[in-house]
């Protein structure tokens, strides 16, 4: 008895049914999600990113940083995301709606990233903690990324960017840190992380478990 076409329709359905599952049904669930609009403000969340931002998020993935960062606020009950203070609200699936990759992270070495930006808005603060980690979050083990910032000469003023290098690390009189493009970039992504600062309807704001 030739059993072929019983095994190529078994087979047939075993994928159909896969991609139903993975690619179908997400796809209708969330595919279709908009930015919410603030009545007041008419502001949209989550905002999109700028194109620096964009650019700054390929150097984040090409430089390690999903290895050690998470970028994903679990509810309460699941952990202690919120009492740490790393979000107002777990995050959801429209928080990732402008992310072309989302980085959700493989592991926590490090903080939570998702809403870093609102945590610290400072870019001067994230250049110094790129070129010395341990300056501004003592104890890190984030090792210092200074390839992404050159040393130059100074000619006239100071660069306005320039870091604010702490001993041992200055460099020498009449010189200055100053950041990359990537450098540029990569911190104008970080600082436009700002999931679960902003209200969403089907992610209230929680109260973090005691």
């Amino acid at each position: 008895m030739n059993r072929m076409p019983l095994l190529l329709i078994g087979i047939f359905l075993t994928f159909l049914t896969s991609w139903i599952g993975l690619v179908a049904t997400p796809y209708f669930q969330i595919g279709q999600y908009k930015p919410e609009v603030d009545e007041i403000t008419k502001d949209s969340v989550p905002p999109p990113f700028s194109g620096q931002a964009d650019q700054g998020s390929v150097v984040y993935a090409s430089n390690g940083c999903i290895y050690c960062h998470s970028q994903q606020v679990r509810p309460s009950e699941a952990g202690a995301d919120l009492a740490r203070g790393w979000g107002a609200r777990r995050t959801v699936a429209r928080d990732y709606m402008y992310d072309k990759v989302a980085y959700f992270g493989t592991m926590r070495t490090g903080p939570d990233l998702s809403n870093i930006g609102a945590r610290q808005p400072s870019v001067d603060w994230h250049y110094q903690h790129l070129y010395q980690p341990q300056v501004v979050s003592p104890g890190s083990i984030m090792p210092p990324f200074r390839f992404l910032f050159e040393k130059r000469r100074i000619l006239g003023q100071p660069a306005i960017d320039a870091v604010k290098v702490l001993p041992p690390d200055q460099p020498e009189p009449g010189y200055e840190i100053v950041p990359t493009q990537d450098a540029r970039a990569l911190v104008q992504y970080l600082i436009s992380l700002k999931r679960s600062s902003y209200p969403l309807p089907e992610a209230p704001e929680e109260t973090p478990s005691k």
